[in-house]
């Protein structure tokens, strides 16, 4: 059966529900799965617990997704520049679990590995470590974290074959590579399919066994969250 799918909301077909858990690839706004999320925005699909660094900016990214208010719970490390993450945060409307960044993309990581948790130091004797087992390593006090699991994955990739072996492009690699492992049911969204056999094994980031269904939606907005630009020299 063929990987390839000709639309996002084709590719969501079926493995889209109320209350699942939904891991996220992307940075800031960078290798941000952008027309799966819209597609998972058209399912109306509520209750969802999703699973990203961040939750993008107003409308755009997750954001799409707090707007329509589908999401539930954020498992995230940075909610910045998002009013109304913030604002429904501060009303009591969307459970927020705040992780570490480098403890959330362990956890994200471990999940993909089949490790249900591991202990780190960070977080300890802070509010990230209420309600959390510890346990004592040479004299010192680790948290016990779990990994994540999500029901499905979308993620971002610049390139990938039929097979489902994804490469990125430079920090579009960010959480997209843990978050393609870490998941029932892996969806990529690539720019460009190329033909089994035209990808360099060496460059290959995530292998095609843990992806399930590819598409390449059009067109491509390339969403910049700061624009910094300078002045045009006289001349």
């Amino acid at each position: 059966m063929s990987k390839v799918f000709p639309s996002a909301a084709r590719a969501l077909d079926g493995v889209v529900r109320d209350g699942m858990t939904v891991c996220v690839g992307g940075f800031g706004l960078c290798g941000v799965p952008e027309a799966l999320i819209d597609a998972l925005r058209d399912t109306g699909a509520a209750g969802l617990v999703c699973v990203s660094n961040n939750a993008g900016i107003d409308g755009v990214g997750l954001g799409k997704l707090l707007r329509t208010r589908q999401i539930r719970k954020m498992i995230s490390s940075y909610v910045g520049e998002n009013k109304e993450f913030e604002r429904q945060y501060l009303a009591g409307e969307l459970e927020v679990e705040f992780c570490p960044q480098g403890t959330l993309a362990e956890r994200i990581r471990a999940g993909g590995a089949g490790i249900p948790g591991f202990y780190t130091r960070t977080g300890v004797g802070t509010q990230v470590a209420e309600g959390k087992e510890t346990k004592d390593f040479d004299g010192q006090t680790f948290l016990l974290e779990r990994g994540i699991v999500g029901d499905i994955a979308l993620v971002k990739a610049w390139r990938a074959d039929e097979a489902g072996n994804l490469v990125f492009r430079k920090t579009a690699r960010n959480f997209n590579q843990p978050v393609a492992t870490s998941s029932r049911m892996t969806i990529a969204e690539v720019e460009e399919i190329v033909p089994i056999g035209s990808l360099d094994p060496d460059q290959i980031h995530v292998p095609g066994v843990y992806v399930k269904r590819i598409v390449r939606p059009e067109p491509y907005e390339k969403t910049i969250e700061f624009r910094t630009v300078r002045k045009r020299a006289a001349g």
